[in-house]
């Protein structure tokens, strides 16, 4: 019942989705227009190759997906946000898969700017990754949407838990990608499952997560 999720009525119709979608694109068609003219500018000025251009954003929507509209959830088409570097010494025209945070654009940038990262810095540099040295600098990255949602992500598997539903997800993103299938009940994985929610509970206790407690009592 979040701010997003009361535009449309529920269960969401398919010509209503459409409607938000084609807006949705026609947002991102322009915004790609005025990128463009920052790059023109640069080229203009001589000063493309003394410049860091990063693009990402905050986290994504919805849009129909999953029969939601906003970004109050745990699922890939929100959490994995666009996230595309170019300028110094950036590769060109290279993908990674590494997972990361966007706390890591700080220390990536400094890396890639010549300036040190100041010791307070908790991100990691991206630079490792960039350079072909690493394929991952996290074994897996968690996030949190208020008191009622955690989640722990790793190369392969995703665990959610609804700590005030008491229920739980967990999907094969390799075999899964679109989140349509879970596996939490499956006797077949509740190794897995253990394995992530164990890890997860680890981490939001050296973290200080507030509703830690309350959900294990």
């Amino acid at each position: 019942n979040g701010r997003d999720e009361v535009l449309l009525d529920k269960p969401l119709n398919e010509d209503d989705v459409r409607r938000e979608l084609a807006c949705y694109y026609a947002v991102v068609t322009h915004m790609d227009e005025q990128i463009g003219r920052i790059f023109s500018a640069l080229d203009e000025a001589g000063e493309t190759g003394n410049t860091l251009v990063i693009f990402t954003t905050d986290q994504g929507l919805a849009m129909g997906s999953h029969g939601l509209m906003g970004k109050q959830n745990m699922y890939e088409h929100t959490l994995g946000v666009p996230f595309i570097m170019a300028g110094l010494s950036v590769p060109v025209g290279k993908q990674f898969a590494a997972q990361c945070y966007l706390r890591d654009v700080f220390p990536t940038a400094c890396d890639l700017a010549g300036i040190a990262i100041p010791d307070t810095v908790q991100g990691k540099s991206l630079m490792p990754v960039l350079l072909g040295k690493a394929d991952q600098l996290y074994s897996f990255v968690v996030a949190c949407f208020t008191d009622t949602q955690r989640m722990i992500r790793d190369e392969q598997w995703k665990f959610i838990r609804y700590q005030k539903a008491k229920q739980s997800q967990l999907f094969d993103l390799k075999d899964d990608p679109l989140e349509l299938r879970n596996l939490a009940d499956d006797p077949a994985h509740q190794q897995t499952r253990n394995k992530l929610d164990a890890a997860l509970t680890l981490w939001l206790r050296e973290n200080g997560d507030p509703y830690l407690e309350s959900r294990e009592r």
